[in-house]
C-alpha cells in the first residue's frame, strides 16, 4: 500500500539519533507547575481583576442556539418552516452526524419548552423529507460505503495494524491514519466492536512512544488548510463542527462551550490585543503576513539566535529585563527603532510566553478551549489526532496561523535538543500551561496532580510532533463539501419532471461524449500570469497523469525563463515555485492541487471544473 508519512524528516533523524523518554521525568514535572504558578501568580490572572472572567458559559438553550448558527443550521430553529427544505447541508452528512444534529434539536426544543416558547419545527419533519426532496435518503445509501470501508479495518485487530518495526533498527511502531471514513463513522464501528484501548494501562503502553503516522495515498493529493478558498473552508468548519460533536458524544465528552465577552481593548499597539486586529493592522503594511509582525520579529530572534540556548523556554528571564522589554516594544518596535541586538534569549522566551498569556482572548479560542482540554481524556491516540485535526480546523484563521508559526519554531527547538537539553517532553511540559490556562476560561489545572501535567503536555506534544497531518484537510470534508456544493446547484433547477429529464440527459451526454480521435478525454487548462489570461495548454489525460506532470509539460511548452530558481523538489515530485495548478468552479470554488494529485481521477470527481496555471498564492509569515 502507498503511503505518505506525517513526521517531520528532521525531527525522525532527531528521534533516531536522541530516543524520546517514555514519561516526563521530575525537571519537567516541575517546571509545569512551576509555570502554572506563574501565570496564575501575573497581575494579568489576579483574581482581583475586574476582567478575570471576559467569557462566560451559554445558558440552557443558548448553547444548542449557537451551535446550530456556527454548524450553518440557522433555519431549522426560524420560525418560518419554509427556510428549512433550504438546508442543504443535511444532504451531505453521515448518519453518526445526522444523529449529533437531532440530539442539538431536541435538547433546543426542550429547552424552548421550558421558556413556553413555540418550538421550531419537528425533528421527524426535517430528517424525514417528502419523496420529492431526498438528501436524507441518498445519505443513508452514502452511509454503506464508509463502513465497507471501515470492514477491512475492523477485521483486523488493532495490535496488528500498528505495524512493528522494533526488528528494523528498533523504530517505532507506524500507525495507518485513515482520512476517507468520518472521524465519528471511524469511532462508531470500533466502539461497537470494542477495540479502543478501555484501561490506563493499555493506554500507558500505547502512548510510551509516539508511533510514526502513515496516511494511505489518494489519488486527489492532500489538501493543506491554505490550499482552499474562504468560501469553502466555511463550509469545512460547519461540517468539521458537526463531526467534532457526534465524535465527542460518541467519547461521552461533556463539551461546554464559553462564549466570549465584549472586553474593553487596552491602549496598547502590541500585548492585550486580540489577535485579529493585530493581523488586520499589519496587513495595512505587509500585504500577504499572517501572523502579528511582532510575533514574526520574536520568532526569528529566537531561531537565530536562541535555539541552542540551554534550558530555552524553561530558564526564566529576568522580570524588570522583560518588562522594559514590553515598555520598548510598545513604544517603538513600529517605528522601527527597536532592536534585538542586546535581548538575551531568555528574556526573549519570556517574553514570547508573555504575548501568548496576555491576548484578550484564548490562543486556541474560549470557545474551543475546553475541548482542547478535554482532548487527553480521550484514551485512544487515533481518536485524539482526530479531534485535534478538527478543532484547528474550527479555529479563525489569525489563530489558527499564529499556533502554526509557534509549533514550527517548537518543533525547531527540539531538533536541537542535544544542544539545548530541551527534548520533545520538556519544550511540551512548559508551553502546555501558557496554551490551556487563560485568565478569560475556568481551567481544570490545579493542584499538583501529576497525571493532569502529563495529559496537558501530552496534547502539546502531539501539536508539535504531527502539526503536518493536523493542518490537512480530511479526505472526507473534501468530498462533503463537494457533494454541498452540488447539492446546493441543485436548487435552482426547474420543478417540471419533464424538464430536468431533458436537462440531465443533456448534461449527460455532453459529460460522457467520448473523442473521436482517441479513448483518452482531454482537457484545456488555461494559463494566467498576474491578472491576464495568456494561453491554454491541451492536456490528454491518462491513468498516471499528475499535476506535477501538467506543470512540466508548462514549463515545456512555454519556455519560460525560471529566472536561474530552476525545478524545486518536494516528495519526490518536480514543482516549479511560483506556479501552482488550481482546480476552480464544478463542485468547488477553489482548490490548490497537491502535485500528486491525478488528474483523471479529478476530472471524473469534478468534470465541470476548469483547471488553471497561476502564480501560486503565497502566505507570508512576515517581513
Amino acid at each position: 500500500m502507498s503511503v505518505e508519512p506525517w513526521v517531520d524528516s528532521q525531527e525522525q533523524a532527531t528521534s533516531d539519533q536522541s530516543p524520546q523518554p517514555e514519561q516526563p521525568d521530575k525537571l519537567c514535572l516541575d517546571s509545569f507547575w512551576s509555570e502554572v504558578e506563574t501565570i496564575r501568580s501575573s497581575s494579568s490572572f489576579s483574581e482581583s481583576n475586574p476582567d478575570r472572567r471576559d467569557s462566560r458559559q451559554s445558558e440552557e438553550g443558548e448553547q444548542e442556539e449557537q451551535w446550530l448558527q456556527d454548524a450553518g443550521l440557522a433555519p431549522l430553529i426560524q420560525e418560518d418552516s419554509e427556510d428549512v427544505d433550504k438546508v442543504v447541508l443535511l444532504s451531505t452528512l453521515t448518519r453518526t452526524q445526522a444523529a449529533a444534529v437531532q440530539r442539538r434539536l431536541d435538547s433546543y426544543t426542550c429547552s424552548l419548552r421550558k421558556k413556553n416558547k413555540p418550538p421550531p419545527r419537528d425533528v421527524r419533519d426535517i430528517f424525514n423529507p417528502p419523496q420529492s426532496q431526498t438528501p436524507l435518503t441518498d445519505r443513508r445509501d452514502s452511509d454503506h460505503e464508509p463502513r465497507r470501508s471501515m470492514e477491512a479495518i475492523t477485521k483486523t485487530p488493532v495490535s496488528e495494524r500498528s505495524v512493528s518495526l522494533e526488528s528494523q533498527g528498533g523504530q517505532a511502531r507506524e500507525e495507518i491514519f485513515i482520512t476517507d471514513v468520518a472521524y465519528c463513522e471511524q469511532a462508531a464501528v470500533l466502539l461497537k466492536q470494542a477495540k479502543m484501548p478501555q484501561t490506563a494501562s493499555q493506554r500507558r503502553k500505547d502512548d510510551a512512544t509516539l508511533p510514526r503516522v502513515v496516511c494511505p495515498q489518494c489519488r486527489l493529493g492532500v489538501t493543506r488548510i491554505h490550499d482552499l478558498s474562504q468560501q469553502d473552508m466555511k463550509k469545512v468548519r460547519q461540517l468539521a463542527l458537526i463531526d467534532m460533536t457526534a465524535l465527542c458524544d460518541l467519547l461521552e465528552l461533556d463539551i461546554k462551550r464559553h462564549k466570549p465577552s465584549k472586553r474593553k481593548i487596552p491602549e496598547s499597539s502590541v500585548f492585550g490585543v486580540p489577535l485579529a486586529t493585530l493581523v488586520e493592522n499589519d496587513q495595512k503594511i505587509k500585504g500577504n503576513t499572517s501572523i502579528p509582525l511582532v510575533l514574526h520579529s520574536l520568532l526569528s530572534f529566537l531561531e537565530k539566535k536562541a535555539i541552542d540556548s540551554e534550558g530555552i523556554l524553561r530558564v526564566s528571564g529576568s522580570q524588570v529585563r522583560i518588562k522594559l522589554l514590553q515598555q520598548k516594544l510598545e513604544s517603538t518596535f513600529y517605528t522601527g527603532s527597536f532592536s534585538w541586538d542586546e535581548v538575551s534569549p531568555n528574556d526573549a522566551a519570556a517574553l514570547l510566553k508573555k504575548f501568548i498569556r496576555e491576548l484578550p482572548s484564548p490562543l486556541l479560542t474560549a470557545e474551543h478551549l475546553n475541548t482542547f482540554n478535554a482532548v487527553r481524556d480521550i484514551p485512544d491516540l487515533k481518536q485524539r489526532l482526530h479531534m485535534l485535526n478538527l478543532l484547528i480546523l474550527l479555529l479563525p484563521e489569525p489563530n489558527r496561523n499564529t499556533l502554526k508559526a509557534l509549533l514550527e519554531f517548537l518543533s525547531k527547538v527540539v531538533s536541537r535538543e542535544r544542544r539545548n537539553r530541551m527534548n520533545l517532553w520538556a519544550v511540551s511540559t512548559i508551553m502546555a500551561p501558557n496554551l490551556f490556562l487563560h485568565k478569560s476560561v475556568p481551567s481544570r489545572l490545579d493542584g499538583s496532580e501529576k497525571g493532569q501535567a502529563e495529559r496537558a503536555a501530552d496534547i502539546m506534544r502531539l501539536l508539535i510532533r504531527y502539526q503536518d497531518l493536523l493542518w490537512t484537510v480530511p479526505n472526507f470534508l473534501m468530498s462533503q463539501v463537494r457533494k454541498l456544493n452540488e447539492n446546493s446547484s441543485r436548487r435552482y433547477q426547474f420543478y417540471d419532471k419533464r424538464i430536468k429529464n431533458l436537462l440531465r440527459k443533456i448534461h449527460t451526454d455532453s459529460r460522457d461524449k467520448p473523442d473521436k480521435n482517441s479513448t483518452e478525454p482531454c482537457r484545456t487548462v488555461k494559463v494566467e500570469v498576474g491578472e491576464a489570461r495568456c494561453s491554454s495548454i491541451e492536456v490528454r489525460l491518462t491513468m498516471n497523469s499528475r499535476a506535477a506532470d501538467l506543470l512540466a509539460q508548462f514549463h515545456r511548452e512555454t519556455h519560460t525563463s525560471d529566472n536561474g530558481k530552476g525545478p524545486h523538489r518536494r516528495n519526490g515530485s518536480v514543482l516549479y515555485r511560483d506556479y501552482a495548478v488550481y482546480e476552480v468552479g464544478g463542485n468547488i470554488g477553489e482548490h490548490c492541487l497537491d502535485p500528486e494529485t491525478h488528474l483523471l481521477d479529478l476530472y471524473n470527481s469534478n468534470p465541470s471544473g476548469e483547471w488553471v496555471i497561476r502564480l501560486r498564492q503565497a502566505a507570508s509569515r512576515g517581513p
